[in-house]
């Protein structure tokens, strides 16, 4: 077999995995729709509407200048809360890993964080914020910095102490010796604590638009649909906020693995 062969079969692979996973689940869900279709005498898109609908929905939502304003300020919102977040929990990693006083101070605080729902956060914010449009944002990056203070302290921890000895022997600086020994322990690390807090920043921002409902954003379009049982309309927002979360995600893989030289 060639490697233009392998490469061919892998490829053909790849796409059959994206393929057949989703069109067995449209199939459950054209079914469902059926189904409940029947049971209602013809109502049953307020419950659970057809995939075409809900594709319908969304194509005549695309060509709205609100529909696109609204996905780019959640995005905006969400990425911003989610950076912030990031920084500040592999931050807090740094000290509470290099201080006895931070750890004391720090990790209980960043341990609290982690305990309170994400609901009491989001009425919290909206009681101290200056404006609506600042919760969604500070409520992603409270829940990211718990998990990235977490993935960024096992990193730390996990450093390979030879590598510490040699670079004491060899008397490295502070600079060289994080460049060249903490930070490629810490970036899987880093990595994946990304990845997760990613998934738990989208959900915890577009929850707490929902709730606090900005002018321009998902969440506040999600709940106009529900409360007009507009239900392919909530069925469309909703799967534009999946593509976000899938295209976010995306990105963010794509920047590590350069970052790793492809290895992460």
């Amino acid at each position: 077999m060639t490697p233009s062969t392998t490469s061919r079969n892998f490829k053909q692979n790849k796409l059959l995995r994206a393929v057949i996973p989703l069109a067995f689940w449209l199939g459950v869900w054209q079914l469902a729709a059926f189904l409940v279709d029947l049971r209602t005498n013809g109502h049953g898109a307020l419950l659970l509407p057809y995939p075409m609908l809900v594709a319908e929905r969304l194509r005549l939502l695309a060509v709205q200048p609100a529909f696109w304003q609204a996905a780019a300020v959640t995005l905006g919102r969400i990425f911003a809360g989610f950076a912030v977040g990031a920084a500040a929990g592999a931050a807090v990693a740094a000290a509470t890993s290099a201080l006895r006083c931070a750890d004391w101070v720090l990790t209980p605080a960043v341990k609290v964080i982690r305990a309170i729902p994400v609901a009491s956060f989001i009425v919290l914010v909206l009681l101290w914020a200056p404006s609506s449009g600042w919760v969604p944002a500070i409520v992603s990056g409270l829940m990211v910095l718990p998990v990235l203070w977490g993935n960024v302290s096992k990193g730390v921890a996990q450093t390979d102490p030879l590598l510490l000895e040699a670079a004491r022997a060899y008397r490295f600086g502070r600079g060289r010796t994080f460049r060249l020994v903490y930070l490629p322990s810490v970036l899987p690390y880093f990595a994946s604590g990304c990845a997760t807090g990613l998934g738990l920043a989208w959900k915890a921002g577009v929850a707490a638009e929902v709730l606090c409902q900005p002018k321009l954003a998902i969440g506040t379009q999600l709940y106009r649909a529900k409360i007009t049982l507009e239900t392919p309309d909530l069925f469309a927002w909703t799967a534009v906020v999946i593509v976000l979360s899938f295209l976010l995600e995306y990105v963010l893989g794509f920047l590590f693995r350069r970052l790793g030289g492809g290895k992460t």
